[in-house]
């Protein structure tokens, strides 16, 4: 061990940094998850180990933080729609979670001769668990499977539970337990959970429709939600990282999870604050001790056999009940195992008020370290069992990549515009493709001279989600001709195009260049007058004219909006006009989809402009529309877009779904009619 372990902070900063860089290294080659890595890392370097680093107030407040952001993420990235969907499960398996633990925890510590409080504290303790592993799911790319959402939702259940239970026994250790305490308790909980889904999606929605333009304004602005309800928790009697869940719950339909904001928060939680948290806690472990103590390997055999026990039963029981696959149940088990976060404040506590020894706090540290070896490895390894049975479906041979295209000029709805192509992108590993046309003529370079800065701002912006984006620029006579042009060359599927709401003429749909494209074009078109950031709106209101289910792009159409509905956590409101509306319950329900999605049939045109001016700036429209002449037209779709552009909403997309094209002896392009009716029971998601 050193004489004196490094304070100068600078040098702290790049030893922690060169660990973050190096351990997770060493563990792939050895095979091992690199969560692993830094809490290894942390044994040896820190007091207990060679002594290199103390675990000083620095550690700490940046360990704190990683805690925090862990709870945070995982707040955010919840499936809310899937959460209402399993909310029962959540449920179940947060209870049996804590309970079965807890009694086995509490019956065993009483039989060898603890106090019933003591016995009590120490089983909620092993009733209770971190959320260590969940960045491997999250980065596997299964934070959306119903396993992990149960279990995440069933996290502030038993951590809740937990918190409960130390508050009342700490009462009861200062003799203060009684109606008074109760009372207070009860009420401070349920003041702060109101107040937390009360004020901060009004505050949100606010800030971001009138404040939130700039990046680094954003991502301060949740950063700040995040602690201040993280400290507000610990006002209220209950734990911060409880308070920094919740702030997660809070603003999750505010941040789109393909967003750049999103992608920000990842970055610096997961390459800075969550490996501070880890390496902390590697800190905490004595070996010399451990290794002398017989006390210590008692309480720890307890605690570990029957938290692992406990939680395993937990996973088990749960996933039997609700027909999880093995895959699933030991995913929930290895995120529901490690013992950390829950476990340090819970036995400091118990140990400052005596009523723990320093043979169950040393056992506890023996219990992390095992617990946050086990889970890891077990969610790393069957997360990418689950994420290959995703990725192992039936191919289809229509389906093509999803390439998008985005139509750029305007640098002012630049941010709106390729939001909406990070959606409708979705997972796809293709680039978005910006294009800037100029059409051809005197002053052409000088055009495209000043698209090209437009373009370098969507390849930066694109950059900051993650998102490649390939810069298109294309000179023509004609504008039309050349987005043609380069959808073919690009082989596009899906192009995102705004609309600024003014007509040139009566006769257009939208204007000359939007209606020859149009004409001209087979691929998804989605015509966008986006007038606040779309993360603040609520629903979206779905128009649908008569015939539509028989068109061929009906599936393509109804994917991107579930797509929308599941990023944003918006709820889906079908209008129907003079068609069945069974149709669409019947699809809707093949894909065993959990948004929220309800559906009302409109007699004619004039019902549906009737709604129009109850409309509010909480919805987004989206009118499913096609081109003249194809199955499903109706003149009123000519009209719709200049009806939509008087809304109070003000906000709203015209989707063209493809059309299937047809190439004559001659080489000619020509939109076909679907040669049947397809059925809905052939959708599927």
């Amino acid at each position: 061990m050193l004489n004196q372990p490094i304070t100068d902070p600078v040098l702290i900063f790049a030893i922690t940094m060169l660990i973050f860089l190096i351990a997770p290294i060493i563990m792939a080659k050895l095979k091992v998850t690199g969560i692993i890595g830094l809490i290894v890392a942390g044994l040896i370097i820190g007091p207990n180990g060679i002594g290199l680093l103390e675990r000083d107030s620095t550690v700490l407040l940046l360990s704190t933080v990683g805690l925090h952001f862990i709870f945070f993420i995982a707040g955010l990235e919840i499936d809310l729609d899937g959460f209402k969907k399993y909310r029962n499960r959540s449920l179940t398996f947060g209870a049996l979670s804590f309970l079965i633990p807890f009694v086995f925890g509490t019956a065993a510590t009483l039989l060898i001769g603890y106090e019933l409080m003591a016995a009590i504290l120490i089983g909620s303790i092993i009733g209770s668990h971190t959320l260590l592993a969940y960045p491997i799911a999250s980065r596997l790319g299964v934070s959306k499977n119903r396993a992990v959402t149960t279990t995440i939702s069933g996290t502030i259940i038993t951590d809740t539970t937990a918190f409960l239970v130390l508050a009342i026994v700490a009462g009861a250790a200062h003799g203060v337990i009684n109606a008074e305490f109760w009372i207070k308790m009860i009420v401070s909980l349920v003041i702060f959970v109101a107040a937390v889904f009360l004020i901060i999606p009004r505050v949100s929605k606010f800030f971001f429709r009138t404040l939130g333009s700039e990046g680094n304004l954003e991502f301060t602005y949740v950063i700040s939600v995040l602690f201040i309800t993280a400290y507000g928790a610990t006002l209220a009697g209950i734990e911060a990282i409880i308070g920094a869940f919740l702030a997660g719950l809070a603003l999750n339909r505010f941040i789109a999870e393909q967003g750049t904001l999103m992608n920000r928060i990842k970055f610096v939680g997961n390459a800075i604050f969550i490996p501070f948290f880890l390496l902390s806690v590697g800190m905490l472990v004595d070996l010399r001790v451990i290794l002398t103590d017989p006390d210590t390997w008692i309480m720890a055999g307890i605690v570990v056999v029957f938290v692992i026990l406990g939680k395993l039963l937990a996973a088990i029981i749960t996933g039997k009940i609700y027909g999880y696959s093995k895959a699933e149940k030991i995913l929930m088990f290895g995120l529901s195992v490690p013992q950390a976060a829950a476990t340090l404040a819970a036995t400091m506590v118990g140990y400052e008020l005596g009523l723990l020894g320093e043979s169950v706090v040393n056992a506890m540290i023996i219990k992390i370290l095992i617990t946050c070896l086990i889970g890891p490895s077990l969610v790393e390894k069957y997360s990418k069992v689950l994420a290959l049975l995703e990725d192992q479906k039936p191919y289809e041979p229509k389906q093509a990549p999803e390439r998008v295209m985005i139509p750029v000029a305007n640098p002012n709805t630049l941010a709106s515009l390729l939001d909406l192509g990070f959606i409708v992108r979705g997972q796809s590993k293709e680039p978005l493709y910006a294009l800037s046309v100029a059409q051809s003529g005197e002053n052409y370079q000088e055009i495209l001279a000043k698209a090209e800065k437009v373009l370098q701002d969507a390849v930066s912006y694109g950059a900051g989600a993650e998102v490649p984006v390939q810069t298109l620029t294309r000179v023509d006579r004609n504008i039309a001709t050349g987005m043609i042009r380069a959808m073919e060359e690009s082989r596009i599927t899906t192009a995102v195009i705004g609309w600024n709401g003014k007509l040139s003429t009566p006769q257009r749909i939208f204007g000359s260049v939007l209606d020859q494209l149009l004409e001209r074009s087979t691929q998804t078109i989605l015509v966008t007058k986006i007038e606040y950031p779309i993360n603040t709106m609520k629903r979206l209101v779905v128009i649908v004219p008569a015939g539509y289910t028989h068109k061929v792009g009906f599936y393509k159409a109804m994917e991107i909006i579930k797509t929308f509905a599941s990023e944003l956590g918006m709820s889906i409101r079908y209008l129907i006009v003079k068609d069945d509306v069974e149709l669409y319950k019947e699809a809707y329900a093949k894909t065993g989809t959990s948004l929220n999605i309800s559906f009302e049939k409109l007699e004619d045109w004039e019902q549906f402009y009737e709604r129009l001016p109850k409309f509010h700036k909480d919805d987004l429209l989206v009118s499913l529309s096609t081109r003249k002449g194809t199955l499903g037209w109706d003149p009123q779709l000519e009209q719709l877009p200049r009806e939509l552009s008087n809304t109070a909403s003000e906000s709203f997309i015209i989707l063209y779904s493809p059309e299937e094209v047809n190439v004559d002896s001659r080489g000619t392009k020509g939109i076909e009619a679907p040669k049947k009716v397809l059925n809905p029971r052939a959708y599927h998601s």
